[in-house]
């Protein structure tokens, strides 16, 4: 394994890579999620480079980039199942430098959703994203299906600018009980953590109900929201049934391929979760 501080450093490693390259960014504090990323990649390409790094750009003045788990000498032993692996750790003055002032905004699928509620989130992903595949120049990048509209975004942004790289999304992977793997579930104390899978159950119920012929949007949403009501502990940001091509907000009787999706609150963390429905087979 092969790590690279600098871009100059990551760089001259990438010349030396003949065959495809994948990529996996990440915002470290690895998990099993993560690790399923890196296989795929590893399975489908000649060589694969992981990034680590917390954006400060993709978090709002009120929300957890100080606290956000770091753990690089942790990330780094588990990335060590893989051998030929190189892994990029920038500094933030290496991707933001004095004077940095060229952003990335991928408007309509921007907004809505986490964009929302997390104004100029979506920038700071796709500014980003956009640098790291400029540095990487990779065949392939791997993403998680939990983060959907994230997904969706940096789709648009390889269309719109004409990046010569595949998007592959890679289903979400989950604990025992259907709880998401995120790093943020660090935050739960094993009462939150108990409390957590309610999120799954009330996708699970939703989906349940459209498998069983129920096409009314608000139905299903009204289905969430009474198994999440049921959790004390859950604080509902917002629950979504939305056209999963465009994310927009579907209304009345359902056609083609929804995406269901939630953020909730349980204690200080911020959890979502989705699943998309109406296609050959549903993505969770």
């Amino acid at each position: 394994m092969i790590v690279c501080q600098t871009i100059e450093a990551l760089r001259l490693e990438r010349a030396k890579i003949v065959g495809a390259v994948g990529f996996v960014p990440t915002m470290g504090y690895l998990h099993e999620g993560h690790l399923e990323l890196v296989r795929r990649a590893a399975a489908e390409n000649d060589a694969v480079v992981v990034s680590i790094f917390v954006n400060p750009t993709q978090f709002g003045p009120n929300e957890d980039f100080s606290a956000y788990p770091r753990d690089l000498e942790r990330d780094l032993a588990m990335l060590s199942a893989f051998p030929e692996l190189i892994v990029f750790t920038p500094s933030a003055e290496a991707m933001y430098p004095q004077d940095f002032q060229t952003y990335v905004q991928v408007e309509r699928l921007s907004q809505g959703l986490e964009g929302e509620r997390r104004p100029g989130h979506f920038r700071g992903v796709a500014t980003v994203v956009a640098k790291l595949f400029n540095i990487v120049q990779p065949q392939r990048a791997y993403f998680g299906q939990k983060d959907a509209q994230q997904l969706a975004v940096i789709r648009q942004m390889v269309r719109d600018l004409a990046f010569p790289i595949a998007i592959v999304g890679v289903p979400t992977v989950r604990a025992a009980d259907g709880l998401a793997l995120s790093s943020r579930n660090s935050y739960l104390t094993p009462e939150e953590r108990a409390a957590a899978p309610v999120l799954y159950r009330a996708l699970c119920a939703a989906r349940a109900r459209y498998e069983a012929g129920e096409r009314d949007a608000e139905a299903l949403r009204a289905t969430m929201r009474a198994v999440l009501a049921a959790e004390p502990l859950a604080q509902v940001d917002y629950v979504s049934v939305a056209e999963a091509e465009t994310l927009r907000e579907c209304e009345g009787t359902l056609s083609g391929a929804v995406l269901l999706s939630m953020a909730v609150r349980i204690g200080r963390a911020r959890l979502i979760d989705n699943l998309t429905l109406g296609t050959d087979r549903h993505f969770c």
